[in-house]
């Protein structure tokens, strides 16, 4: 428990470096050039797409003329932007976060790595390809286990248990994957994960609860459409934040239990064995004789 607090408070405190932060704001840059340029070469086609849809629409032809009767017929034009920035909006902070993800996780482990531990051997026990097979085939099956365990969502209690202890475990496959893969072999990777199991998934699950924050400010904006440009932002934020976070802590107490492991079998220096004289010789030095 005192490494598991002890990687928590230092990744807490890697969160405030100046990388960390750049990193966190990087898909709100990314998002913010992803819409000026969409915009900027489909906005008006996209807004003629879904006039054309309204058009098409017998109920909401006769919902807008309705409005034009009552003097609201600007409600139309106001919809049809509504509807293109609902529709983007996910896709394009889905792209972002999945491009900052790939990039943050080896910049929080590479942080780490160099500042804490910079004599650790990286024995390259991973890959790119094993990587990207851990992270879908875990994703497979938690989203199986996820589809299955909907019926127990209906008991108060296991729906604040179950989901997060499916996403724990996911956090928990793919990130000790990844901030091993560097630096341990491949039975070193076994042994870690065997021995500290409980420990990982306890992470994973934290790790899971808190990324339910930024939810919360997300579901916000939804509600408050005023707000909408300024909450979606600070959503995007915060869930890089506590992805870099989480890669952070996971980073911290893999390669400090790495090191550990390795303490263990490394085989203490030997001293210097005695040197023995032939019988009859006085092991102590010879007195100089002043010449006569």
């Amino acid at each position: 428990m005192k490494a598991l607090f002890n990687s928590f408070w230092r990744a807490a405190a890697y969160c405030l470096h100046p990388r960390v932060i750049a990193l966190s704001l990087l898909p709100v840059a990314l998002l913010a050039v992803l819409a000026l340029g969409l915009g900027y070469f489909f906005w008006v086609p996209a807004l003629d797409a879904v006039h054309s849809a309204f058009e098409s629409w017998e109920l909401l032809a006769t919902m807008f003329k309705w409005l034009e009767s009552v003097g609201l017929g600007d409600w139309k034009s106001v919809l049809a932007p509504m509807v293109i920035v609902f529709l983007t909006t996910p896709v394009l902070v889905i792209v972002s976060l999945l491009v900052v993800a790939t990039m943050m996780a080896p910049a929080m482990l590479n942080l780490v790595a160099r500042r804490r531990f910079p004599t650790l051997e990286r024995r390259h026990g991973g890959s790119t390809a094993g990587s990207v097979a851990v992270s879908l085939g875990s994703t497979l099956i938690a989203l199986i286990a996820i589809v299955l365990s909907i019926p127990l969502w209906f008991v108060p209690p296991l729906v604040l248990i179950v989901p997060p202890l499916i996403w724990g475990w996911l956090t928990y496959r793919v990130m000790s994957y990844d901030m091993l893969a560097e630096h341990a072999d491949r039975e070193e990777r076994r042994t870690l994960m065997r021995r500290h199991r409980v420990r990982l998934l306890g992470m994973g699950v934290l790790s899971g609860y808190l990324g339910a924050a930024p939810s919360l400010v997300w579901a916000s904006g939804a509600m408050f459409l005023p707000l909408a440009p300024v909450l979606v932002p600070v959503a995007i934020w915060i869930y890089t934040l506590v992805f870099a976070f989480s890669a952070l802590w996971f980073a911290h107490f893999a390669l400090a239990a790495l090191a550990a492991l390795r303490a263990e079998y490394t085989p203490a220096p030997l001293s210097p064995p005695p040197i023995e004289l032939p019988a009859g010789d006085d092991p102590r030095p010879l007195l100089a004789v002043p010449p006569i």
